[in-house]
């Protein structure tokens, strides 16, 4: 009868370890990519700093997180609670081909990071940005293999507090990390927000070089917005992505116009620190802070940007004589 018991009980044990070991995985890498994004943002490489895909990181590496833990913490109770029942399980094929599979990537991991770290410290671009990151991985897989280790080796039938403990501390880790995000990254309405004025000056630097090139094209500038519309080209003038609101424009003298809009966040509130390479540690746009990007500084509020075409920059085309 106990035979027939543990053979039933076979398909449930193999959804619940696999279930359990997929969940860690993605908690584990969701971890990582975190704390990496996070070491991005606090200490900002100028030759390779995009803020925006930080942003996107960070979400990503969120998600996994928040939907991954939980799940590792109930099917490790639901399995815990299970070899507690069922000390004979602990030697079970399944659960010790896993936990050595854990090991060997563990092992893997903490080995090609070594080799990383030697190889980039030998070539002398060890970065305090980089040592972190390798750190983060080095304390992790270590953390990991020391774990699995200690569970392969166990013989306390389930007794032991460790596992309860290490399910506290990783919902504490967890809950502190998403909560460091809103420090570092700022909270998801305030992301939101600075995606849709980022996509409001790409509209405005699309209708700038749109009304330069019509002037180019016909040495005056256009009455109003859509007089740049072209049906060959296809070419609609573009309106705010969140009100749907048309960008406001008006002509200031013969060569000189202007365009306005209204933001929602201010482009310095991200560049608290400014390098002496000149790179904000935090810029608002995904790409050093220099003078074309000074040229689209914005405050949360309308703002205007007056512009006047050089003619000798911008030549005219002289149209052909029919």
């Amino acid at each position: 009868m106990e035979n027939t018991t543990t053979k039933h009980s076979a398909p449930k044990d193999v959804f619940l370890y696999l279930l359990n070991i997929l969940t860690f995985y993605l908690s584990i890498i969701g971890f990582i990519m975190l704390y990496i994004q996070y070491i991005s943002a606090l200490f900002p490489d100028p030759l390779n700093f995009y803020y925006t895909a930080i942003a996107n990181g960070v979400r990503v590496a969120t998600s996994i997180f928040i939907v991954a833990v939980p799940v590792f913490i109930l099917t490790s109770w639901l399995l815990a609670k299970d070899l507690k029942s069922n000390p004979e399980k602990r030697e079970g094929r399944l659960r010790k081909w896993l936990i050595y599979l854990t090991l060997f990537i563990s092992s893997v991991t903490i080995i090609v990071n070594l080799i990383i770290f030697v190889y980039n410290f030998m070539s002398g671009e060890l970065t305090i940005q980089f040592f972190l990151k390798i750190l983060t991985i080095l304390l992790v897989a270590s953390a990991v293999f020391g774990y699995y280790i200690w569970e392969l080796r166990r013989k306390d039938n389930g007794t032991s507090k460790i596992p309860k403990i290490l399910a506290w501390a990783i919902s504490v880790v967890v809950v502190a990390s998403i909560v460091a995000g809103f420090f570092i990254i700022g909270a998801p309405s305030e992301q939101r927000a600075r995606r849709f004025d980022e996509q409001r000056v790409g509209a405005l630097q699309v209708l700038q070089d749109q009304i330069v090139n019509y002037w180019v094209q016909k040495e005056n500038l256009p009455s109003d917005l859509n007089s740049l519309e072209d049906s060959i080209s296809g070419f609609m003038v573009p309106k705010d992505p969140d009100s749907d609101a048309s960008y406001e424009y008006a002509i200031t003298s013969t060569l000189s116009f202007k365009l306005c809009a209204e933001f929602k966040t201010s482009s310095k509130d991200s560049s608290s620190m400014v390098s002496k390479r000149g790179y904000y540690t935090y810029p608002a746009y995904p790409y050093p802070t220099d003078s074309f990007q000074q040229n689209w500084d914005h405050a949360a509020e309308r703002t205007c940007f007056e512009r006047t075409i050089d003619p000798e920059l911008y030549k005219p085309k002289s149209l052909p004589t029919l």
